[in-house]
């Protein structure tokens, strides 16, 4: 493609805005000028770019105008102040924080809604759904034609990195407090994250849903066209820095052809299919790829139209900040 694309990545220096920097530059995505931004006590680091160290400039004061498509890998804070001011401008922009509404910046995962982008138009509001999200669409998107979706279940063991950088900082401290029998005393989670699951990842709302979990079932649904799905989602945190791990059980209206959903996952695309006698792990199998890693498929132990399987994905490169950057080549590469 001879045409380029002056793109900016705000949040630039966060965990997934290294990464899609990083993406850029593997995927050759036809960049023109990179900016990259961040905070004020971010700004004047550098990053590596296709052989050059860009400097990270302060979001604040910048002229959108500039560029014709926004990557917001911040906060939810920072995406709902400066979001607006991209698309005032002009701007095509693709969110990775969740923040903006369903019905302002649609959720997209190239697997499994790549038509969604026919019934937009110009500036693009995009988001990147949660990386569960993007996990379990690449999996039930090749079997919507073969299974009667009625109920899904899942059980979400997040990477300590879904909580950013702090995250990764902590549970790292935390293990070497421990192996080294010094005193634990937690900081940025609320009690021991080392060799322990916390069975609550962030805040909950007045009936005890977690953000995450109303946040992954509402995505879910759109994302696969499915409003009147049940879902229910569990979050726990794990004490693994990168990769999640998700457990998966599917109530259908008919028995299950488990050959045939063999067959569709073998095929699919971005999924890595692992036979009866093995499984995936995140640590071992998932981290660093662009697949999703299914297995353990089996039907219920008492019920038929059950079916049920495991996931391993990497929740930074695969689930947050690649699934933003194939958004952004669908928008290149047809609407742009």
């Amino acid at each position: 493609m001879s045409q380029s694309f002056n793109i900016a990545v705000v949040g630039a220096t966060g965990t997934l805005g290294e990464t899609l920097v990083q993406l850029l530059e593997e995927r050759d995505f036809p960049v023109g000028t990179l900016h990259l931004l961040a905070s004020a006590e971010s700004a004047g680091h550098s990053l590596p770019f296709k052989g050059k160290n860009l400097r990270v400039r302060e979001v604040e004061g910048f002229d959108f105008t500039q560029v014709q498509l926004v990557f917001f890998a911040a906060s939810e804070q920072v995406t709902s102040r400066f979001a607006p001011l991209a698309h005032k401008a002009g701007c095509s922009l693709i969110d990775l924080s969740g923040a903006l509404p369903l019905e302002q910046a649609p959720r997209l995962v190239p697997e499994a809604n790549a038509e969604l982008l026919k019934s937009l138009s110009a500036p693009y509001q995009l988001t990147s759904p949660s990386p569960s999200v993007v996990a379990l669409a690449t999996v039930l998107a090749p079997l919507r034609g073969l299974l009667e979706l009625q109920r899904v279940t899942v059980t979400a063991c997040l990477a300590v990195s879904s909580q950013g950088r702090e995250g990764v900082t902590e549970l790292a401290r935390q293990t070497a407090e421990l192996l080294n029998v010094r005193p634990l005393e937690p900081r940025f989670f609320d009690r021991q994250i080392a060799f322990n699951l916390l069975p609550q990842a962030g805040v909950v709302d007045a009936c005890g849903h977690g953000l995450l979990e109303l946040r992954l079932a509402r995505e879910l649904k759109q994302v696969l066209a499915l409003p009147t799905l049940s879902v229910a989602a569990t979050c726990v945190l794990a004490p693994v820095f990168f990769g999640d791990s998700l457990s998966l059980s599917v109530q259908t209206g008919a028995a299950v052809d488990l050959p045939a959903i063999a067959a569709a996952l073998e095929s699919a695309t971005s999924v890595e299919f692992v036979v009866l006698g093995d499984y995936p792990t995140a640590v071992g199998d998932a981290v660093g790829q662009d697949e999703v890693y299914v297995g353990r498929l089996r039907n219920g132990l008492d019920d038929l139209t059950e079916l049920n399987l495991s996931i391993a994905s990497d929740n930074v490169r695969k689930g947050a900040s690649l699934n933003a950057v194939q958004i952004a080549e669908l928008l290149i590469k047809h609407y742009l």
